[in-house]
């Protein structure tokens, strides 16, 4: 299977028990997720050797999320040790129409502080097939940029295949200083994934008829886009989930993606949601594993759906399926009886 390399930030994640809010809480629950932390699990569990690179305190935090990866087979032998902490990010789940509410604590986190040379390039790129970067990971922190940026002129040199989720965060950057940096780095990108909101406000192409926030979709929007980030930016690929929000409890779950010539629409799932967070990572690492086992991109694409699906169905930032189980739902097989 194939070498994967992704770079970014892993953190803290602390959750009230269930569906509680926050200020009802007394204790939280405990895991560990980021972008590409959960990139880097979902492609370790369909057998690929999955390395995540960061910058994390010496501590037994840092460690503590050093031993969550492990414990589902990333390599993480190139994990920069320093800093004084690591990011912690709180979240209260949200159910019916009920939104979902994150609230971060990452300023002076371990990657934000993070220099080039923590981290051999060189070394981490020898061999490898594939380098996964998110949006988030620029955003951080200039320092932050400057280290992707450095990572992603030696993947390119080393003739590496590079994707890209923009995944837009108005917490942690504006439109202008995203537009500034992310679209300087697309040079570098062969796999773009985005939204039409993450595609206007990193990248700044306006979308056409087609709104987020309504639950309801236009594919001639996304098709417009696309078209626009394939011509200016000449993509291999450019691909976007497609959630229809009908709740933070059920959403409609599919996927659009176009090669240059060809837009095609991925089968649709009606979810329900035990933790929607890290579903996009899981779509991307979904692709990313279609992409390079399938046969067509077709294929690749409704891999990535049906993988995103499943996570919806899993508590915490990981997607913890396994190929088979993907296949099994590519299938048809959604029935949710239990195997015995």
């Amino acid at each position: 299977m194939a070498k994967i390399v992704t770079f970014g930030e892993i953190m803290l994640r602390l959750s009230p028990p269930g569906y509680q809010r926050f200020a009802q809480a007394d204790s939280f629950d405990v895991v560990y997720g980021g972008g590409e932390a959960n990139v880097s699990v979902s492609l370790a569990n369909y057998g690929h050797h999955s390395f995540f690179v960061t910058k994390l305190p010496k501590h037994e935090i840092g460690q503590s999320a050093v031993n969550a990866l492990r414990r589902f087979g990333v390599d993480t032998s190139f994990i920069a040790r320093g800093g004084e902490r690591i990011g912690i990010y709180f979240l209260e789940h949200g159910a019916s129409m009920r939104p979902s509410k994150v609230i971060y604590d990452r300023a002076q986190s371990a990657i934000s502080e993070a220099k080039v040379e923590d981290f051999d390039f060189d070394a981490i790129f020898q061999d490898a097939d594939w380098f996964h970067f998110t949006g988030i990971t620029p955003a951080i922190s200039p320092k932050s940029a400057i280290v992707l940026e450095e990572a992603l002129k030696v993947a390119k040199k080393y003739q590496v295949t590079i994707s890209c989720d923009l995944n837009y965060r108005k917490k942690l950057w504006t439109e202008a200083e995203a537009q500034k940096v992310m679209t300087k780095l697309m040079q570098y990108v062969d796999v773009c994934i985005g939204n039409e909101e993450d595609a206007e406000k990193c990248l700044g192409f306006k979308p056409h008829a087609t709104d987020v926030t309504t639950g309801k979709l236009s594919l001639d929007g996304y098709k417009s886009i696309f078209k626009e980030m394939m011509d200016k930016f000449n993509f291999r690929y450019v691909a976007t989930s497609l959630r229809e929000s009908y709740s933070a409890s059920d959403n409609g779950w599919s996927a659009l993606i176009y090669d240059g010539k060809e837009f095609y629409q991925s089968k649709k799932y009606e979810i329900r949601i035990v933790d929607r967070v890290g579903g996009g990572d899981s779509f991307a690492s979904g692709l990313i594993n279609g992409l390079l086992t399938k046969d067509n991109f077709k294929d690749a694409l409704e891999f990535a759906v049906g993988a995103s699906a499943l996570k919806h169905t899993i508590f915490g930032d990981f997607n913890l399926v396994n190929t088979a189980e993907v296949e099994n739902l590519i299938k048809g097989d959604a029935s949710g009886r239990v195997q015995r």
